[in-house]
């Protein structure tokens, strides 16, 4: 396993995601996954299953102060005591004393920031979660080689905020690409891997890839044993209409 390290806490650079499932099938994929070697899960107040993850945990054979837990603020809690009492229940349902890492899930466009923002530092002072009133810890987005966010990870980057990708494999695109296919057999990996390894080797970059399969799930951690070239990493970016023998410059594209 990679990590990366930010403000002193080390994040699993590869997690699980639980969207879409319900609460069974989250309890299911965490317990896989925390079988596998899994020690980071990302779950929401939206998807409404962090019963299931939080039982998962429970029951999992791995200490708590192992696994890297992310929960997501439901956007319409728009008060600080909205927020404070979302998250009081996010706590309950998960059934943890903390959440490691605690996001909004995306801005709510009536919402004041300012507002929200004091919401979650409430929620560090009442020991709900660990990080706030300081630099922000991550911005979660889609991020995957057909939608690289070039502009958005050289900003990450530059001012040492970790890039959380989610949606890593484009939804399923990369399941069948030939490139990635092609990459893979050098490696005996399957392109999907090849795919969680591209977005993995970037700088600051961890995914939370979802599947509710044991041999999936397996797949999706056993990746750190191989390191793309650059050459590959150029090929695996490139857009799929310039795959048919158009050129890029090489370098174009900062890992």
């Amino acid at each position: 396993m990679e990590y990366v390290t930010r403000l002193d806490e080390e994040v699993p650079k590869i997690g699980v995601g639980t969207w879409q499932m319900n609460t069974q099938e989250a309890y299911e994929s965490v317990s896989m996954a925390l079988e596998e070697g899994y020690r980071h899960i990302d779950t929401a107040q939206l998807y409404d299953n962090e019963a299931g993850v939080g039982s998962a945990i429970a029951d999992a054979d791995v200490d708590r102060e192992e696994i890297f837990l992310t929960t997501k603020v439901d956007p319409s809690n728009r008060s600080v005591e909205d927020i404070v009492d979302s998250v009081r229940g996010s706590v309950d349902r998960l059934g943890v004393e903390t959440i490691d890492l605690l996001l909004i899930h995306w801005p709510h466009p009536l919402a004041n920031l300012g507002t929200v923002m004091d919401g979650l530092d409430r929620c560090v002072w009442e020991g709900l979660t660990q990080l706030s009133e300081a630099p922000i810890f991550t911005d979660q987005v889609q991020f995957h080689p057909w939608w690289p966010q070039r502009e958005l990870l050289s900003y990450c980057q530059d001012h040492d905020v970790v890039l959380t990708a989610y949606s890593p494999l484009a939804n399923g695109g990369a399941i069948g690409d030939d490139v990635l296919q092609e990459i893979g057999r050098r490696y005996d990996k399957s392109g999907p891997q090849v795919a969680l390894r591209w977005v993995t080797q970037h700088e600051n970059v961890i995914t939370i890839p979802m599947s509710t399969s044991r041999t999936h799930l397996r797949e999706n951690i056993d990746i750190f044993d191989v390191l793309l070239t650059r050459e590959e990493h150029d090929r695996i970016t490139r857009p799929s209409y310039l795959r048919t023998g158009l050129t890029m410059l090489k370098g174009q594209l900062p890992v």
